[in-house]
């Protein structure tokens, strides 16, 4: 029996093909049920910035789960999933550095979020029913910040390290 199975092949991380699929879909989903816990129990709403850095997460729980599926009877597809996953979550860490930056002030954000308000209102009366309607969430402001990094900053080092797990198996030597 001359062949390999290339689904179980480690490398030199000791991360499977078949297993990088299921540790970026179970992060992914950890990722996001603590977000959503932040946001519903914690009562604390997302800013537009923050919802951005979530569609990377949602994205990877089928795209890892497919790529698990895959490992075993099609691994070039499954290492293709996995290099779109790489290239995903390291585009989502620069999201997740940019908000960083917005929430300490080094650059500013979108106006949407972070700018002046719209100048729409044409009366004062206008102006302060609008501001009564209208809730946005700031995003250069920080929600809330565990030992000095922001929700945004963890984003950011949680897709490094997806992406580095993504791209471990594509490492592997055939």
């Amino acid at each position: 029996m001359g062949y390999r199975v290339v689904a179980q092949e480690r490398n030199a991380f000791g991360i499977s093909l078949a297993n990088a699929g299921l540790i970026i879909a179970g992060v992914s989903i950890l990722t996001l049920a603590g977000a959503l816990g932040i946001e519903h129990i914690g009562g604390i709403p997302p800013c537009p910035l923050c919802l951005d850095q979530r569609i990377a997460y949602y994205a990877a729980i089928p795209l890892g789960i497919t790529a698990y599926a895959f490992a075993s009877g099609r691994p070039v597809i499954a290492k293709a999933i996995l290099a779109i996953l790489a290239i995903g979550f390291v585009i989502n860490a620069g999201l997740g550095i940019y908000h960083s930056g917005v929430e300490w002030a080094w650059w500013s954000g979108p106006e949407a979020c972070s700018g002046a308000a719209s100048p729409l209102a044409t009366s004062p009366t206008d102006l302060l029913q609008s501001l009564n309607q209208t809730q946005v969430v700031r995003c250069d402001e920080a929600a809330l910040r565990i030992f000095g990094l922001s929700l945004a900053g963890y984003s950011a080092l949680f897709s490094l390290l997806l992406s580095g797990i993504a791209l471990a198996p594509l490492l592997t030597k055939d």
